[in-house]
């Protein structure tokens, strides 16, 4: 059995960060940062999902504060966490998302709406809910916020 090589401590201040191995140098390197937890584990899923569709092993350490100095935080929880389901990855019904998958829905879905707004659209249809909810599952959320600044535009010409 393999062992997983462990991340160094990453420079400055404690904060959230994620280090991924670089196996053709083996080496770690920061992959995200930010003060909060989740932006952090929003990135490292979305980084696992590209590295994974290259063909490429997936191994992240999370680093965070703990009382004002550096903590490690469990791979296996953090990889976890981070794991955002997709339609492709699982079924319909098969388990209820995390609460980080959950929020970055519901922020997409924000988004999109205010860009609705902004355009000038607020009494929806049915058939317009279907297309809005239909969009924020299946596109991430720089698309998402490209279509609601489209919307805006559009909106204030």
């Amino acid at each position: 059995m393999q062992t997983r090589p462990r991340s160094p401590q990453p420079p400055g201040d404690p904060r959230w960060v994620a280090m991924f191995y670089q196996s053709s140098s083996a080496s770690w390197r920061v992959g995200a940062q930010a003060p909060h937890r989740a932006p952090v584990l929003y990135a490292v899923g979305e980084m696992a999902q590209a590295l994974r569709a290259r063909g490429d092993e997936v191994t992240v350490d999370l680093w965070g504060p703990d009382n004002g100095a550096w903590q490690r935080v469990e791979a296996s929880a953090a990889a976890t966490e981070a794991t955002v389901p997709t339609a492709q990855q699982a079924p319909s019904g098969a388990r209820e998302p995390s609460k980080l998958a959950e929020r970055m829905h519901d922020r997409r879905h924000q988004v999109l709406m205010a860009g609705l707004s902004k355009a000038g659209l607020y009494d929806l249809t049915p058939d317009d809910e279907t297309a809005v909810r239909t969009l924020v599952d299946t596109l991430d959320e720089t698309t998402v916020r490209r279509v609601a600044h489209w919307l805006s535009a559009a909106g204030s010409a």
